[in-house]
């Protein structure tokens, strides 16, 4: 399953990059991904909002994902984190298909 991460990095997090700005912070995030059995697809350092990361990782065990992010904002690595499941074209062909075998059996509001 694929997850995107964003969240910002705390002023803890800051300072000791700047103490190293040669530090890989995408080897860490591949090492993290890695050890919960997933992969790291992607990592991008964003500026909104403050300096941070947008990581999109796909790991196996759904559970793995919040994991993941709580990992992240206890060590005090990152705020302000969001995690949002994301699905493949053939993954949202299916939730339609799904929803168009259930469409008969929901009355909507007012109805």
């Amino acid at each position: 399953m694929h997850f995107c991460l964003t969240g910002q990095y705390t002023p803890r997090a800051l300072n000791a990059i700047l103490e190293n700005p040669t530090t890989d912070r995408q080897e860490a995030a591949r090492k993290l991904v890695e050890a919960a059995g997933g992969k790291l697809i992607s990592m991008f350092s964003v500026a909104a909002d403050g300096p941070g990361v947008l990581v999109i990782f796909d790991v196996p065990d759904p559970s793995a994902a919040p994991a993941i992010s709580g990992l992240t904002v206890t060590a005090g690595t990152l705020q302000n984190v969001k995690l949002t499941r994301l699905f493949t074209q053939d993954e949202i062909k299916q939730v339609r298909q799904n929803a168009a075998k259930l469409r008969s059996s929901y009355t909507p509001p007012g109805s």
